[in-house]
């Protein structure tokens, strides 16, 4: 690890009212006390750890701002080095040559997530708890505020060591087999041996399933709003975004290409997408919006078919109910305040809401609906959750790597071929927190945090 002291603005780009430059190592007192002065006299490097002093920092001998410095003294520090923060109005002016004065002092320019990475390396927290500092900066709604506060209390952690404790009892079961064959040693239980392979793969398909919860928590569903024209898809757009997105008129094909915006609809993100309406048509432009809107089917997580109930069903919704088929939809039964026409057996396969776009009713009960057809309504935020596509991908292969040790147990092979599956499927769990990580992994978990942290 690169021991030089290191320095950035930890507060966000912009004004505001506390601005805060931080800087991290062996060097930390020092370069700090080429720059602040208390207005007592005192030095930094002088007082003990986790006490703040009150004064002024400066350019050279160009007063630049008051300030407090706050000292952390390593080990017991965020980084696990020694700290000081120095705390100014925040202005970006004042904060850019605050920096640059303590650049000036000796210390250099932190990169980005360096002062994350070096709390990792220096064993204040696994990777998994890294990568949640990202999850909690970033994160758009309570559920995954919830879901980055678990790992960064080592939830997920803590479940992958105990299974990596099972694993390393039977890894050690057949090392001791294997090396001493001519020992009198009692076989190998291969159903107790079998039990517990079964108990991480159970754990790990828990894993990987609350992960494609997660995803939609975090990243949001990818909904297309559907159905012939002039249904109501733009205006249930609105109804949910809170905000004229799509035009509304009473001329079928108004919306001819497709209209994006992101929501927080209850607890759930919703990147939703008004599409044209899904008909038969010789007019090129309309058949393109048409194209994109059948397009956008394949692609969404979530489909809401809208279907207007004062009308009577024809062949197109027909058409699209088929198209439908194999998706995960929600039938939205609009014009409910003046429901003619009885739409419940066409839509018999899916989930149904009825609503009235113009009347804003229905809206709960469809935000109830979609929570319980995607999953996230008896999801508990607060549990242990992969986070990310790498801790996805090291789980994916534990899994497989367990799930080919009971199938090589099962075959009859030697016990040394099932002990090569666990120990893969170690090696992978051992990825997941950061217990064996190569400096390609880590550098690519890191480079993604903002500088300053």
């Amino acid at each position: 690890m690169d021991t030089q002291t290191i320095a950035a603005i930890s507060t966000p780009a912009g004004e505001g009212g506390i601005g805060i430059v931080r800087v991290s190592g062996s060097k930390a007192y020092e370069v700090a006390d080429k720059v602040f002065r208390s207005a007592g006299g005192k030095r930094l490097a002088e007082i003990p750890g986790y006490t703040a002093l009150f004064g002024a920092v400066y350019d050279g001998q160009e007063r630049l701002d008051t300030a407090v410095a706050l000292k952390f003294k390593g080990p017991k520090s965020y980084t696990g080095e020694d700290v000081i923060e120095l705390s100014i109005h925040g202005g970006s002016r004042v904060l850019t040559r605050l920096l640059r004065a303590v650049l000036g002092a000796g210390a250099r320019l932190a990169e980005p997530g360096e002062f994350t990475r070096r709390a990792f390396l220096n064993g204040k927290m696994d990777l998994t708890q890294a990568e949640s500092v990202m999850q909690l900066i970033h994160a758009r709604s309570d559920s995954e505020l919830r879901m980055a506060n678990a790992a960064s209390m080592g939830l997920l952690s803590r479940d992958i060591e105990k299974l990596l404790d099972v694993l390393s009892e039977l890894a050690a079961s057949i090392a001791v087999f294997s090396d001493y064959p001519e020992e009198d040693l009692p076989q190998l239980d291969n159903g107790i041996f079998r039990k517990k392979l079964l108990t991480c793969q159970q754990a790990l398909n828990e894993k990987l399933s609350r992960y494609d919860t997660g995803r939609m928590i975090t990243e949001g569903i990818d909904t297309a709003i559907v159905g012939r024209p002039n249904v109501g898809k733009s205006t249930l757009m609105n109804l949910i975004t809170g905000a004229t997105r799509s035009l509304v008129t009473d001329i079928a094909g108004t919306t001819r290409d497709v209209i994006e915006d992101t929501v927080r609809f209850g607890g759930t993100i919703l990147r939703l997408a008004d599409t044209a309406g899904i008909h038969n048509t010789d007019e090129p432009i309309e058949q393109m919006g048409v194209d994109l809107a059948k397009a956008r089917i394949g692609t969404a997580d979530l489909v809401l078919a809208v279907f207007d109930t004062s009308r009577k069903p024809n062949t197109e919704d027909e058409q699209l109910i088929e198209s439908l088929q194999g998706k995960t939809v929600i039938a939205v039964l609009n014009k409910s305040d003046c429901r003619a026409y009885d739409y419940k057996p066409l839509v018999s396969a899916f989930p149904t809401v009825a609503v009235s776009a113009r009347e804003g009713t229905g809206l709960k009960e469809l935000e109830k609906t979609i929570g319980q057809v995607v999953g996230t309504a008896g999801f508990d935020p607060s549990g242990a959750t992969l986070l990310g596509e790498r801790q996805r991908y090291a789980a994916v292969t534990a899994l497989s790597s367990i799930e080919e040790a009971i199938k090589t147990l099962d075959s009859g092979f030697t016990i040394d071929a099932v002990g090569v599956c666990v120990d893969d499927a170690m090696q992978a769990l051992c990825e997941l927190i950061g217990k064996r990580v190569t400096t390609e992994v880590a550098d690519q978990v890191f480079r993604h945090f903002c500088v300053g942290k």
